[in-house]
């Protein structure tokens, strides 16, 4: 029988708000004021603005498309920004009135980026096998992912916010193309959420979750999947996990 393995490896056990530490800390989000920064003014774009292997510093003006959140999936040319390899957006709030957020079309930065609110993504990384790193910034009112991980490669996601979301981060679960997945999360706020995590584990997709994460009512911090190239309905694993805890590091062992 084939064993898979995912190690979450915790730099302070302590700081990781896990799930029963979460609950017990339900209180924070009852208080909980997601921290919008002040716009310093609006622009409405009529096509995606492309940042090419260069810096744009947005100066916290707010920027979309004009357009209302639907329910049907958008495409590149939905998107607010695209960042090509290389390329770093930084100081910028994404306004609600957008479907797909910023795209990455290669290894990119994306630094105190602020969602007003999330559509069908915030974050695609659509190309590539980056590095990509989010450093600050925020998201909210994202009814699925947040982060949309497509390529392959390593995330690193640092002080980031989320409030009320269904994941933090996904690995594409039937992209066409598939790829082997890595995420590195630390010192992450995260309030009333389903996953903070969800990864392939069939494809030998890693979660890192390192201190200063903290966590209050989500239902699962990471949650594991049988990925597909079909496009067929995820599964989650029918796997026994067997939990096994110890101060400084948790091991999470799918066994089938």
């Amino acid at each position: 029988m084939l064993k898979q393995v995912l190690l979450l490896s915790l730099a302070t056990t302590a700081a990781l708000g896990l799930q029963d530490d979460a609950r017990s800390h339900g209180h924070l989000s009852k208080r909980f004021t997601f921290p919008l920064p002040q716009s310093q003014g609006s622009e409405t774009l009529s096509k995606p603005q492309v940042i090419d292997g260069e810096v744009f510093d947005g100066g916290m003006k707010t920027y979309g498309r004009g357009v209302s959140c639907t329910e049907g999936e958008g495409g590149d040319n939905d998107a607010v920004f695209w960042v090509q390899n290389g390329g770093t957006l930084k100081n910028a709030i994404i306004g609600a009135d957008q479907l797909e957020g910023v795209h990455c079309m290669g290894s990119c930065t994306i630094e105190n980026v602020w969602w007003e609110a999330v559509c069908e993504d915030a974050l695609t990384l659509k190309d590539g096998q980056g590095p990509f790193t989010v450093i600050g910034g925020g998201a909210q009112k994202a009814q699925d992912k947040v982060i949309q991980h497509n390529s392959g490669g390593t995330v690193s996601i640092s002080g980031f916010t989320v409030y009320n979301f269904g994941k933090l981060y996904r690995s594409c679960g039937n992209c066409k193309q598939m790829f082997e997945r890595h995420v590195k999360i630390d010192g992450v706020t995260a309030v009333e959420g389903k996953n903070l995590v969800g990864i392939n584990s069939n494809y030998g997709d890693t979660a890192t979750i390192a201190g200063g994460v903290c966590a209050s009512n989500v239902d699962e911090i990471c949650q594991e999947f049988e990925g597909n190239d079909t496009g067929a309905s995820l599964l989650r694993p029918a796997a026994d996990l067997v939990i096994v805890a110890s101060i400084p590091s948790l091991s999470l062992h799918a066994h089938k």
